[in-house]
């Protein structure tokens, strides 16, 4: 696997962390960030967004991925880096990485897949102390994606 940098994934995981501190999380009292590194360097944020329809909740992954779609950046996807815990004050508690959920997969592996790259996903824990580096096909094997449906090639 092509590890990213160290400066560099800490920065992500920094700023996916920044977001966590913007999450709408007034049910469950979990916040989690996202931060989407682009081919050309850029970062792009999300963070969850709760409502009171469990069902219409907003993963930060999803509010990320649509940011970059709706500025025509679907296609520039290079790596991920999520961080997610109850917040304490100005930090974040927990100890464990945070993965993306199901159906954040999904949404990664589209944008992964019109990337043409097998991103790195990180998975950091709210309180800093530890994180796990993915590929995407690692935590969704056997993905369906654009390319099953001869979008891409």
């Amino acid at each position: 696997m092509t590890e990213t940098l160290p400066d560099a994934r800490a920065a992500l995981i920094d700023a996916a962390r920044d977001a966590a501190s913007r999450a709408y999380a007034p049910y469950s009292g979990f916040h989690v960030g996202a931060a989407l590194l682009l081919k050309n360097g850029d970062v792009v944020t999300g963070a969850n967004v709760e409502n009171a329809s469990y069902g219409l909740t907003l993963c930060a992954e999803t509010a990320a991925i649509a940011k970059i779609a709706n500025e025509g950046w679907i296609g520039e996807l290079a790596e991920v880096a999520i961080v997610g815990g109850r917040p304490d004050g100005d930090a974040l508690t927990g100890g464990e990485p945070v993965h993306p959920c199901g159906r954040c997969r999904q949404i990664l592996n589209e944008a992964a897949e019109r990337s043409k790259t097998d991103i790195l996903v990180h998975c950091a824990s709210g309180d800093g102390s530890t994180m796990k580096t993915y590929r995407l096909s690692e935590l969704l094997p056997a993905s369906f994606g654009p390319k099953d449906l001869g979008l891409i090639d």
